[in-house]
Parts: C-alpha cells; sequence; structure tokens
C-alpha cells in the first residue's frame, strides 16, 4: 500500500495565466544572487537580457525594500542579497526547527504503536509533511517529506484547518473547491463544518481513505509558546489497526508525544 504524491499536471499552465510578469521577472533577480554573490548593474543586464533602465529600475526597488545592498568598496557599485532576506530565512527556519524538536518523541511514539508517524505544517490552503517516521508493519502506509495535501482531506491536513479562526476557514473553503482525492474524501462543506466542530472538542481528528483507499489517520494539534498550533503530529497506517477498540489507544499515545513536543516549544497549558 502506497500514498500517492499529489501533484498537479496543470500547475504550470495555470501559473502561465495568472503569475504577474513583472513580479516573475523582479524574482528572478533575486535568483541571479543565488549562484554569484556579487552583481554589477552591467552584469544584472547581461543575465537579465533586458533594457538597462529596466534593470536599474528593478535593482533600485530591491534596494530601497532591503532585499538587495550596495557593496561599499567598488565603484560603480556592485550588489549583493540584503539583510532583509535574513528576515524571512529566520522566519522560515523557526517555522521548520519544529522538525528537529519533534523527531525524538515522533520515534518513540512509532515504537510504542509501531505506527507511521508523521508531522505537518500549514502552507497557505494545504499541509505539507516536514518529518516522518516509517513503521515496522509489513502492510503500511507511505509519504514522503515535502507531500501536499489540501487542508480539508486527511485527519493531519484538517486538524490544522480546524483549529484556524472560523472567519479563515470560510475564506479557504470559498476559494477552494472540494475535490475527491480518493473515494473516500469528504466534498460536502457542512460535513467538513461538523468534523471541525468534533476535532475542537475531542482534540483530534481521524480519517478513513480520504487520501488514500484502505488507510486511516488520527492526528492532534501542536501548540507553540504563544498557544497557536503551529503543526500537527499524526499516525497513520492500514484501515484494519484503526478501529474504534484501538483508536483510544492511539489517540492517548498520539496526545502525550504532542504535549511533549509542545513543551519544548515553550507552551503552557491553561488550567483556567
Amino acid at each position: 500500500m502506497t500514498f500517492r504524491i499529489l501533484g498537479c499536471n496543470e500547475c504550470g499552465d495555470k501559473m502561465d495565466k495568472t503569475a504577474n510578469r513583472s513580479v516573475l521577472k523582479t524574482l528572478d533577480f533575486l535568483e541571479y544572487f543565488i549562484q554569484h554573490n556579487e552583481l554589477s548593474l552591467a552584469e544584472l543586464v547581461e543575465l537579465s537580457g533586458m533594457p538597462k533602465s529596466t534593470v536599474f529600475r528593478i535593482i533600485q526597488t530591491l534596494e530601497l525594500r532591503g532585499f538587495v545592498a550596495k557593496t561599499s568598496i567598488h565603484n560603480p557599485p556592485r550588489y549583493q542579497l540584503g539583510l532583509k532576506l535574513l528576515e524571512f530565512g529566520n522566519i522560515v527556519a523557526q517555522r521548520l526547527e519544529i522538525r528537529k524538536i519533534a523527531l525524538p518523541y515522533m520515534l518513540q511514539l512509532r515504537d510504542r504503536v509501531d505506527e507511521a508517524v508523521n508531522l505537518i505544517i500549514r502552507d497557505q490552503d494545504e499541509g505539507v509533511y516536514i518529518e516522518k517516521v516509517d513503521t515496522r508493519q509489513y502492510v503500511r502506509v507511505y509519504t514522503q517529506v515535502g507531500r501536499k495535501s489540501p487542508l480539508y482531506a486527511g485527519a493531519c491536513p484538517r486538524i490544522l484547518l480546524s483549529y484556524l479562526p472560523d472567519e479563515e476557514i470560510t475564506e479557504i473553503l470559498e476559494r477552494t473547491e472540494l475535490k475527491k482525492v480518493a473515494p473516500d474524501t469528504n466534498t460536502d462543506k457542512q460535513v467538513l463544518w461538523q468534523w471541525i466542530r468534533e476535532a475542537r472538542q475531542n482534540g483530534y481528528t481521524v480519517s478513513y481513505g480520504e487520501l488514500e483507499p484502505d488507510s486511516a489517520a488520527i492526528a492532534v494539534p501542536i501548540y507553540d509558546f504563544s498557544g497557536k498550533v503551529v503543526a500537527g503530529l499524526s499516525l497513520a497506517g492500514a484501515n484494519s489497526r484503526f478501529q474504534q477498540d484501538r483508536l483510544e489507544l492511539l489517540v492517548r499515545e498520539t496526545k502525550e508525544a504532542a504535549k511533549q513536543i509542545m513543551e519544548k516549544l515553550g507552551y503552557v497549558e491553561s488550567r483556567g
């Protein structure tokens, strides 16, 4: 049994139709600096194939916003990436630091229940898997780091959706067409809202066959020090191992692992 890696065959065509070409050109300039520590205006003109006046306007705008900076030792000036990008990099690093914190507890959880363990964060209207630990079971559910799933489908993506404010959930659902990922994917928004309310009440979500036939998953939220849900922790495996007689155990163990991760993130549970 395997999970399909979700993709979008039409993404390239869609991007061609919807992307802002001016923005894409500007982003191209930032990517030039991946291969070159410093570049002069003339070198940027050569790399881009654009008129010097256009290149100057783009690089001047990026400099104004702190995305590039002039080096102080060259005349004519040369440019390098600015400190503003370090700010963005730190934000990304903080989001992914949870991988390092969570992994030991994910391994312990796997060893206690012998099911696959996944860690997922939100990326706009999708959940992206950023860490995983495979089970040793013969029949197993496979996924991979980097895989994305829509927030409405599957236990782990849906736990992220469930803990957003109602207004934000409504906005997401208004711009999202609920499509079948697998035969048992729910596409009824009223049912989805019911599941969201149950997730908030119970502190976990459950799914059966929503992302892959004959598979099941449970997921719980992970809060950071500010009390915000920043990730989801899930168990995934064969449907037959996630029946009612074992579900209570799986939920309890997953919540305990999430609690340990949250303590490392500085989360303090309110007693009031």
